[in-house]
């Protein structure tokens, strides 16, 4: 049975699949579960992933006046009256409240996996921590990482995250031997491109990368090209407004030992 299996695009994601007691991670680098991560390590309370602007103003309308923020993107354009999706923005602005995020790769793709046994979503900031977490607790399930892509295109940017995820995995005592094709492939491209000066390259060359460089946001590739910097572990739980990530860290500490 495969272990670690990578799934390329949210296009891809079998929800049938996953409903048989698969362990979903989504990856979606550019940006939103590298915003997730970074806005729960600041002290969020929780992050809602929701499929589109429409239900985050439903949700929004129905949580305490100023005890949320409104964030998100369609097709790369900040929403209006909304938070761009940027983490080291979201980190002055959303600890001790809740984040409503909409997102067109990221959130939807996590919306899909919620058939999953377990949904977590990870990033170049906090694998390590999520790989320690899902050995931990998961250790005998099926693992599928999943690429959110971008409308429906592949991301050089998702894959690589997922090698690096995959690498993460493997230092856990996961055998390469339970990698599938896709996991070995994107686990084979990360060991090419493995220190940060080399994974910025590869962030930079992506299209969302190009794209950034080119609205004066390498401040934010630079952030989010830190590789294990945070510990938060992003889970889908069911909240009291539908599905939420919180973390499960133990503790939010960077690694330099120090909180963001």
């Amino acid at each position: 049975m495969t272990k670690v299996h990578v799934v390329l695009r949210k296009e891809d994601i079998d929800e049938m699949a996953l409903a048989d007691g698969k362990v979903a991670v989504v990856f979606d680098i550019l940006l939103a579960t590298s915003s997730i991560t970074a806005a729960l390590s600041a002290g969020a309370r929780s992050v809602i992933p929701v499929r589109d602007a429409e239900e985050a103003k439903e949700i929004a309308f129905r949580l305490p006046v100023g005890g949320y923020e409104l964030v998100g993107e369609r097709e790369g354009r900040t929403i209006a009256g909304f938070h761009p999706p940027a983490p080291l923005f979201l980190q002055t602005v959303c600890p001790g409240k809740t984040v409503v995020l909409s997102t067109t790769n990221g959130t939807v793709a996590i919306r899909r996996a919620q058939p999953a046994r377990a949904v977590y979503a990870a990033s170049l900031l906090n694998s390590p921590a999520v790989s320690e977490h899902i050995c931990r607790w998961h250790r005998e399930e099926t693992i599928i990482a999943i690429c959110s892509g971008s409308s429906g295109r592949f991301c050089l940017e998702d894959f690589y995250g997922a090698g690096y995820f995959v690498h993460c995995l493997i230092e856990q005592g996961i055998h390469a031997a339970e990698l599938s094709d896709s996991a070995t492939a994107a686990w084979l491209f990360y060991r090419q491109y493995s220190d940060e000066r080399k994974a910025k390259e590869v962030l930079s060359a992506s299209r969302v990368g190009r794209w950034m460089a080119a609205y004066g946001l390498e401040r934010e590739v630079d952030y989010i090209n830190r590789h294990g910097a945070l510990s938060s572990v992003p889970k889908l739980e069911l909240g009291p407004f539908g599905p939420e990530l919180r973390d499960m860290a133990p503790t939010k500490v960077t690694k330099e030992g120090t909180s963001p």
